[in-house]
């Protein structure tokens, strides 16, 4: 499997339940979020855009994803939005699909173009790494059943403040037989999101 198989196997609805532990106070926190991923071809313009965001020569994409989600966590105060959308563009390795850069139009933890380092492992599972100014990113997503994805990640602050998330995303709906990818939020969301 490669990058863009693994986002194509993730296509559809999904209803994400979510876990963050907050490392530095001892407490967890919990959460929902639904999730919506659309397939994108190398040719859609979208593409073309994050990469030349990027600086990246969109004939280098194969293609990407297009996420919408919408949570609540538990701690959430009055008018706190855990809704967005994202586009993600996929740039494999030249010698090893089966890793590469994953391009963003706006990171999760700050919201500025970001470009993150994947690779999918030994068991199928996609491993990305996000770089940010203040923090960095590593989130782990995989496959148990074609309707049940999971997901961990942790956040490390440069500062010390640190959190660990496990989410558990359940497919609602494959309706359009494209593909569908997770994303979800916490204060700080993760790569989809997903």
């Amino acid at each position: 499997m490669d990058g863009l198989q693994f986002f194509q196997k993730s296509a559809g609805q999904w209803y994400s339940l979510r876990t963050t532990h907050h490392l530095p106070f001892r407490r967890a926190e919990t959460g929902g979020s639904d999730i919506t991923v659309k397939s994108l071809g190398a040719e859609d313009h979208r593409i073309a855009e994050i990469c030349q965001m990027h600086s990246v020569d969109p004939s280098n994409a194969v293609g990407g994803a297009f996420v919408s989600w919408d949570g609540a966590m538990e701690w959430d105060k009055e008018g706190e939005d855990h809704s967005g959308t994202s586009v993600f563009s996929l740039v494999p390795d030249q010698e090893n699909p089966q890793q590469g850069k994953l391009l963003r139009e706006r990171g999760y933890a700050e919201v500025v173009p970001v470009m993150g380092e994947y690779h999918i492992d030994q068991e199928d599972a996609l491993v990305l790494i996000t770089e940010y100014d203040t923090m960095s990113i590593n989130e782990r997503f995989w496959f148990p059943h074609p309707s049940l994805r999971l997901r961990t990640s942790t956040v490390k602050r440069f500062g010390g403040l640190s959190t660990a998330t496990f989410c558990a995303e359940i497919r609602v709906d494959n309706t359009d037989g494209a593909t569908s990818e997770t994303t979800d939020q916490d204060g700080v969301q993760s790569f989809w999101g997903w």
